[in-house]
């Protein structure tokens, strides 16, 4: 899927750039993006950067003005949590971890708090932050003791979907709300580097497969069998056996990810008839 983005992103910028008046080559850059991820939710309630991971993509600015741009984003991106790597005792007996990529794609704004131009060394650097609107892809996982992927949200961990949990399985498809800030200037005419950090806020709590309370394991074994039973309560202290409804997640709190990174955009064409003034 994420190939068919990259695909569709690059035919859809050759068509627009070969249809488009000598105002939209003035306007327009491409890029790629290259960095780490991270997510914040019940298995990393609040450290930031820990569990990094890897990520890539490719951002499209349309230069609105030399303070303001749309952009759009597309992104690949890996996060994953495990209780066993925690400090916390509480985390360290519910022993549970997961990992999950990350498809997205975005459109949004982007403020540069200085004026800027990558075709102009007059306006070399800037500090900028933006804001998107993004959906994203995303399909919480573990491995079996051969290796093999296991999907989580199939299973019902707490029972959604059945008589033990009022909750529906949740969904894959999501959105996400980016913010971000980043430092981007000029290495030549036409070449420019950004150093960029940007949060998502989601919808959703389970990108880790965590959330409610633990459900009854027999009866959960009974409906959705012994995997699913296993993989919901993997506790050294097998507590969901001895305490029921005992929390399993915080339903009170939606999760985060973030991606970070480097980023090196490049305009395709030089100087035309219609370029920025400074204002």
């Amino acid at each position: 899927m994420f190939k068919h983005v990259f695909i569709s992103l690059f035919v859809l910028t050759v068509g627009v750039s070969i249809a488009q008046s000598d105002r939209f080559r003035a306007a327009f850059e491409i890029g790629v993006m290259g960095g780490g991820s991270y997510y914040i939710g019940d298995l990393n309630p609040n450290t930031h950067f820990k569990y990094s991971d890897w990520a890539a993509g490719l951002i499209v600015r349309y230069n609105l003005s030399n303070r303001h741009s749309f952009r759009f984003t597309a992104s690949y991106a890996n996060v994953y949590g495990d209780d066993a790597m925690s400090n916390d005792p509480y985390q360290i007996n519910r022993n549970l971890s997961f990992y999950t990529d990350i498809i997205e794609i975005a459109a949004g704004f982007e403020i540069d708090l200085l004026k800027y131009r990558i075709n102009d060394m007059k306006y070399p650097i800037t500090p900028y932050f933006f804001y998107e609107i993004a959906y994203f892809r995303m399909n919480p996982k573990v491995k079996d003791e051969f290796g093999d992927e296991i999907s989580l949200q199939e299973l019902g961990t707490e029972g959604q979907g059945t008589i033990l949990n009022s909750k529906k399985q949740y969904g894959l498809n999501q959105i996400s709300i980016p913010l971000g800030i980043g430092l981007k200037f000029n290495l030549k005419e036409r070449l420019a580097i950004s150093i960029e950090y940007g949060i998502r806020k989601t919808f959703t709590d389970y990108l880790d497969d965590v959330s409610g309370k633990y459900v009854n394991p027999l009866a959960l074994q009974g409906i959705k069998g012994p995997l699913t039973a296993q993989l919901a309560d993997q506790s050294l202290n097998q507590q969901s056996y001895f305490t029921e409804g005992l929390d399993r997640g915080n339903p009170r709190t939606k999760d985060w990810y973030s991606m970070y990174g480097l980023m090196i955009t490049f305009k395709p064409w030089g100087k035309t008839k219609c370029h920025f003034q400074p204002r």
